[in-house]
């Protein structure tokens, strides 16, 4: 096998597509958040830095009003931090709480309140306590249209077969029914792709194996285009529902934005070693040219690159205005080019700007929060619990100051599509299905479903099973095959 086809290079009939899909940032927001960050750090702003601000802000040639707004968001990340406010020099202190007097509590009207309140609470208290009684005994939705049915081999048709593999990606035998359908219509892609599935799973007959040997690329994958709107959409997950990413998008720069300030303030920001920063077209670091390789093939740009052997990692993002990508010594050495090129397919997915915010919010009731300061943002008087209102309003007083008046219209655009879609998401299952999004972008550059193995195994034996389980699917799927004929994968006969 040659050097060249491991050498993360395109053929010159490559036809790179516009970049899209990637988290923007403004450089509004990279210029003026560090210089805001250090003068509200110890909670004050004096005359003199209030003049180095407006300074500041005339050299950088950027708006007063938008600037006011950002530094409304900062402070207000600030204030629920720290639970202190920022003073400005010249500002009116407010009182620092309402205080009752004594005569006005003694007031029967004002106990008749408290009884009031705590009547209130408690039937609140016995509301929620029906409704997850209710849930519990919600009507279950029966749905057996992928349990598997046996049927006699000339019955089987390879919609029948896709279903009984997605409810079971390891059923052998519909795997082979599958193979016998594309044989019949001549697929010789969707036959290939079933037969290295088999041979993944170390089953595959002679006929199968003498296929899937016949037709393996030698090397890298070497498509003929990058993967446009349209390839995207058919890589995500089923369960990856997109209008819930869609919301995401369009507050996650702000949430970057929050982020990077508190690890500045809490002298928590990452420092990368610049000498460590990569430039792909002169590296001569596998694992780097190949992330400016995948990119390509994506449709995205590639983020700063830092090569770091003293990261015992793979690889991960590193918060920042821009955000880097650091390759650990697991990414450095001992990889081969099909696993290489898998981490790389996999951590440019959560640089989609719908994926981001995983990277930065990994936490389910975290993501939920975010999800209803977005929507809040959209429409202040959805319904929710003093408690939650408690968690999700500084949050929304952070994001929407950064906002501009474009986004916020498509948030809340977002929020009416999202009423009349039923007005319900589930994050949990929504994070589960982008993880799956970006593995199969994995795949898909990897062209490997043994490489993809090594690397699940490398990080996390106990789960192997099931993320290879959902892999399976998706490279018997329609979906898998119409993606590879669009970048001009697919095998021809």
């Amino acid at each position: 096998m040659t050097t060249e086809a491991f050498s993360f290079e395109h053929e010159g009939t490559f036809e790179k597509g516009e970049v899209t899909g990637n988290l923007r940032l403004g450089k509004f927001e990279v210029h003026y958040e560090e210089i805001f960050a250090e003068v509200i750090e110890d909670g004050v702003i004096t005359l003199e830095e209030r003049a180095r601000l407006d300074k500041a802000a005339d050299a950088l040639g950027l708006d007063r009003q938008r600037l006011r707004k950002l530094e409304e968001a900062l402070q207000a990340a600030y204030e629920a931090r720290h639970h202190v406010r920022v003073r400005e020099i010249g500002d009116e202190v407010a009182p620092a709480s309402i205080v009752v007097k004594p005569e006005v509590a003694a007031d029967p009207r004002f106990l008749a309140l408290q009884m009031q309140v705590i009547e209130l609470k408690a039937r609140v208290t016995e509301l929620e306590r029906e409704l997850e009684e209710a849930r519990e005994r919600e009507a279950v939705e029966v749905d057996l249209s992928e349990m598997p049915v046996r049927v006699e081999a000339a019955e089987e048709t390879p919609d029948e077969l896709g279903r009984r593999v997605r409810a079971n990606p390891r059923d052998i035998e519909s795997m082979r029914g599958l193979f016998r359908a594309f044989t019949r219509s001549g697929d010789t892609d969707r036959r290939w792709l079933i037969a290295h599935a088999l041979k993944y799973l170390g089953v595959a007959n002679d006929e199968e194996r003498a296929l899937e040997q016949r037709h393996h690329v030698e090397g890298l994958i070497k498509p003929a285009s990058s993967l446009g709107e349209q390839g995207w959409t058919l890589l995500l997950h089923p369960e990856e529902e997109m209008l819930t990413g869609q919301i995401f998008a369009v507050i996650v720069p702000a949430v970057l934005l929050g982020r990077v300030s508190a690890l500045r303030r809490d002298k928590a920001l990452p420092k990368l070693d610049p000498v460590r920063k990569q430039d792909p077209k002169m590296s001569t670091l596998q694992a780097v040219r190949c992330f400016a390789w995948a990119a390509a093939i994506l449709g995205m740009g590639a983020p700063p690159l830092y090569a770091d052997p003293e990261f015992g990692g793979t690889v991960e993002m590193v918060p920042g205005l821009p955000p880097s990508t650091r390759l650990g010594k697991q990414s450095l050495s001992g990889r081969s080019p099909f696993e290489l090129a898998f981490i790389a397919g996999r951590h440019l997915s959560w640089y989609r700007e719908e994926h981001f915010v995983r990277l930065l919010i990994p936490s389910t009731p975290d993501l939920e929060d975010l999800f209803l300061a977005a929507l809040s943002i959209a429409n202040q008087s959805i319904p929710l619990t003093a408690e939650i209102k408690q968690r999700v309003a500084p949050l929304a007083r952070a994001i929407e100051p950064v906002l501009e008046p474009a986004a916020i219209d498509r948030v809340r655009g977002h929020f009416l599509r999202f009423l009349e879609e039923g007005g319900r998401t589930n994050l949990h299952r929504w994070a589960t299905a982008a993880d799956r999004t970006a593995a199969r972008a994995g795949l898909l550059l990897a062209n490997d479903l043994r490489a993809a193995h090594e690397i699940f195994e490398l990080e996390d034996p106990r789960t192997v099973d099931s993320k290879m389980d959902d892999l399976l699917a998706f490279a018997a799927s329609d979906r898998y095959a119409n993606i590879r004929k669009q970048i001009g994968l697919a095998v021809q006969g």
